[in-house]
C-alpha cells in the first residue's frame, strides 16, 4: 500500500522547507537509509533519508520548491499503484504538475506530465533554478557569470555570482556537464525558483525545456528592456534640437569598469548619460575620454543688470538594490508592527576610558570603546533575560544564550552580523570578531549563518559624531541599543561640578515583550558595568 511522506519539522523554529535537491527521481527504487533529498530549513540545509523501502511514485514539489511543514513531500509504494486519491487528499484536491506513477519498475521516467503540457522539473537534472540563498530572498541579480555557454562545468566549480538582498554569493555547480543555456545575462534579475541555467550534454533539446518552463508571454520580456532604451535614444536624437540637454541612455542598472567609474567620479560625469561601447553596453575608459556633454544656452539677450547664470534641473535615479529592498521591508514591518518605546540614559565613561588605556598597554589587539560596550551589554543581558527575548507571535522566547547583532553600515544599507555567545568572549575575542565581521560585510562576503540568530542588537553611531538617536528593533529581537558618542559635559562629583566624559544610550523596546521597568533595570546594570568596568572581570 502506498505511503505518504510529509515535510518533516527539521528544526525547532522551522515552518517551511525548500527542496534544495532531489537525490531520487520518480520511478527510482529507494531503500531504507538512502539519501532522498536535501531540505533547506530556516537554519541549515539538511539531508533527508528514506525510512522505508519502495518505489518513489510522486514528489510534492520540484527542486527549489517550497513546502510548509506537514505538506505532501513524497509518496512511496509499488510500481503501477494508483495514488491519485492520496494526492488529492493531501493537496486539497488541487491540480499537481508532478508525474503520474510509472506502470512498471522498468518503465522509463516520463519527461512530461499527464495533467499539463509542461515538463516535470523534478526529473530534469539538467535544469538549475535560482536557489533561495537567504531566508528573506525572493529574487537574485546575476552579478557575473564565471562560465559561458559551451563551457565545460565540473561539480564544485563556481558558476556565477548572485547578488541577493544581503550579500553577493558564489553559486557552485552541483554536477558535471556542459553549460548549454543561461536564463539571464549579467545584471539581470531572476525570481527564486525561475530558470537560471541548463547543464547537460550536447544534443539536449534546450528549446523544448525553455519553452516548457517559461510562459509564452515571458519570452520577449527579457528582450524589451534591452531594446527600449536604444530605441528611445534614437527617437530622441532625431527629434530633439541640438540645444537640448544630454539624453539618458542607461535607464536602470549601469555597467562600467572600476576605472571608468573612478574617472566619471573625478570628472563629475553622470554615467547614465554615457553610451557604453563594451560588451552588453559596459562603459569603458575610452567612452569617458570621448564623452562631451551637451550644453543648454540661454535664449535672448544677456541682461547686464542680472546674472546670466542659467540653472538646469538635474538628478540621479538609483535603482533600489536587493539589500535595500529587504531592509526597507523588514524595518517597516518592525516599526509599524512592534509597539516601540524608548528609554534614554547618560553613562559616565571616565572609568571605562581609564580601563581601556590600561588594557591596550598589553592587549594583543587594540580594544575599542565599542568592544567594552558589547562586553557590558552581554553580561547585563545574562542578568536580565527578559530583555534578551524574542517575539515569535504565539510565544515569547526567553533566550538563555546571548547572541548580539552588531549593526554594520555598508554602501547598500545596513547588515547585522551576529556575535555568538558574546557573554563568554574576552575583549580580545570580541575585538577580533567585530573587525572581521565589518570587513566581510563591506566586501559582501557574509554568509547566511553570519547574520542569523541574534537575540539583541547594538547600533553604535558614536564614531560618526552622533550624540544620541533612536534605532528600529531588528525582529524578532525585543530590543536594540542605540549608542551615541562620548562627549565632555559638566557632571557632579562629591558635590562639585567637574568635567566628565558622558555617553548617551537609548534602548528601543518592543512593548509586547519588555515593560518600562524591565528595560530600566537592564540600563541600570549596563550603567554600573561601564562606570565600574572592574565588575566585568570578576
Amino acid at each position: 500500500m502506498a505511503e505518504v511522506i510529509l515535510m518533516p519539522r527539521l528544526s525547532d523554529t522551522m515552518t517551511e522547507g525548500v527542496v534544495a535537491a532531489w537525490h531520487k527521481k520518480v520511478g527510482d527504487t529507494v531503500k531504507k537509509g538512502d539519501l532522498l533529498a536535501e531540505i533547506e530549513t530556516d537554519k541549515a540545509t539538511m539531508e533527508l533519508e528514506s525510512y522505508q523501502d519502495g518505489i518513489l511514485l510522486h514528489i510534492g514539489t520540484p527542486r527549489g520548491g517550497k513546502l510548509q511543514v506537514n505538506d505532501l513531500l513524497a509518496i512511496f509504494g509499488k510500481a503501477g499503484e494508483d495514488i491519485s486519491a492520496l494526492i488529492a487528499k493531501n493537496t486539497n484536491g488541487a491540480a499537481v504538475s508532478t508525474p503520474t506513477p510509472v506502470p512498471t519498475e522498468t518503465a522509463a521516467t516520463p519527461t512530461t506530465t499527464s495533467t499539463t503540457n509542461n515538463m516535470d522539473l523534478a526529473v530534469m537534472e539538467e535544469v538549475v533554478l535560482m536557489p533561495r540563498l537567504s531566508d528573506t530572498m525572493t529574487e537574485g541579480v546575476i552579478a557575473g557569470w564565471h562560465k559561458k555557454v559551451g563551457d565545460k562545468v565540473t561539480k564544485g566549480e563556481v558558476l556565477a555570482d548572485i547578488e541577493t538582498d544581503k550579500a553577493t554569493m558564489e553559486l557552485e555547480s552541483y554536477k558535471d556537464g556542459i553549460l548549454l543555456y543561461q536564463g539571464a545575462q549579467a545584471g539581470e534579475k531572476i525570481l527564486v525558483n525561475q530558470l537560471l541555467c541548463i547543464i547537460g550534454q550536447p544534443g539536449l533539446d534546450i528549446d523544448s525545456i525553455v519553452k516548457s518552463i517559461k510562459a509564452p508571454t515571458s519570452a520577449p520580456a527579457t528582450e524589451a528592456p534591452k531594446a527600449a532604451p536604444a530605441a528611445a535614444v534614437a527617437v530622441a536624437s532625431k527629434s530633439a534640437p541640438s540645444s537640448t540637454s544630454t539624453q539618458v541612455v542607461n535607464d536602470g542598472r549601469i555597467f562600467a569598469s572600476p576605472l571608468a567609474k573612478k574617472i566619471a567620479k573625478d570628472k563629475g560625469i553622470d554615467l547614465k548619460y554615457v553610451k557604453g561601447s563594451g560588451e552588453h553596453g559596459r562603459i569603458t575608459r575610452t567612452d569617458l575620454e570621448n564623452y562631451t556633454p551637451a550644453t543648454s544656452t540661454a535664449a535672448g539677450k544677456t541682461n547686464t543688470t542680472r546674472s546670466n547664470f542659467v540653472g538646469q534641473v538635474s538628478f540621479v535615479d538609483t535603482p533600489v538594490s536587493q539589500m535595500r529592498k529587504t531592509i526597507a521591508r523588514r524595518l517597516s514591518e518592525s516599526l509599524f508592527t512592534a509597539p516601540h518605546f524608548y528609554l534614554t540614559m547618560k553613562i559616565n565613561m571616565d572609568a571605562t576610558i581609564a580601563a581601556r588605556a590600561v588594557v591596550n598597554e598589553t592587549a594583543p589587539v587594540k580594544i575599542s570603546f565599542n568592544d567594552f560596550i558589547v562586553k557590558a551589554v552581554a553580561l547585563s543581558l545574562k542578568q536580565h533575560p527578559k530583555v534578551n527575548s524574542s517575539w515569535l507571535g504565539d510565544v515569547i522566547r526567553e533566550n538563555h544564550h546571548v547572541n548580539i547583532g552588531i549593526a554594520v553600515a555598508v554602501d547598500e544599507g545596513l547588515l547585522v552580523p551576529v556575535l555568538r555567545y558574546a557573554d563568554g568572549l574576552s575583549l580580545d575575542e570580541i575585538s577580533v570578531s567585530v573587525k572581521e565581521f565589518a570587513k566581510k560585510a563591506k566586501d559582501k562576503k557574509l554568509q547566511p549563518s553570519d547574520w542569523e540568530g541574534s537575540t539583541f542588537t547594538i547600533s553604535n553611531l558614536g564614531m560618526f559624531g552622533i550624540d544620541s538617536f533612536t534605532a528600529i528593533i531588528n525582529p524578532p529581537d525585543a530590543c536594540i541599543l542605540a549608542v551615541g558618542g562620548i562627549a565632555q559635559e559638566p557632571v557632579v562629583k562629591n558635590g562639585q561640578i567637574v568635567p566628565g566624559n558622558v555617553m548617551n544610550v537609548t534602548l528601543s523596546c518592543d512593548h509586547r515583550v519588555v515593560d518600562g521597568a524591565t528595560g530600566s533595570a537592564f540600563l541600570q546594570t549596563l550603567k554600573a558595568n561601564l562606570e565600574e568596568p572592574i565588575r566585568m572581570f570578576v
